[in-house]
């Protein structure tokens, strides 16, 4: 199910989708009773009428709640509100995986080409 600006998931205003993938929907959104950023990761409606990948969006949020580490993003609940299930993340700023992995490909091509330049040429 696809968020509209403005709209409102239990106590959490979306504000703006980040990104969306294979399980679903990511926004950002606001905390309206702690007043903070968070991450809505929202879990389409044809998954959340399958028992088995309901149990296995819950299991995600169990997880993330069992781990702690500065590379995970915390867990601070699990939403559902008129059918619609959601994590509710630590918000993380910063670069996406994608804009990432375009920069470690440049810089692996960068350095393949500083090799290739540096070799010797042979006529």
């Amino acid at each position: 199910m696809s968020l509209v600006p403005g709209s409102h998931l239990g106590a959490y205003e979306v504000v703006s989708l980040i990104g969306a993938g294979g399980m679903g929907e990511v926004y950002r959104a606001r905390d309206t009773k702690l007043n903070r950023d968070v991450a809505l990761k929202v879990l389409p409606t044809v998954f959340a009428a399958d028992p088995d990948r309901l149990a296995r969006f819950k299991r995600e949020a169990q997880v993330l709640a069992s781990l702690n580490h500065p590379n995970i993003a915390a867990i601070y609940g699990l939403e559902e509100s008129n059918g619609v299930q959601a994590l509710v993340l630590e918000l993380v700023e910063g670069p996406t995986l994608a804009d990432r992995k375009s920069e470690w490909e440049y810089r692996r091509l960068a350095a393949q080409y500083r090799t290739w330049c540096s070799e010797p040429v042979h006529v």
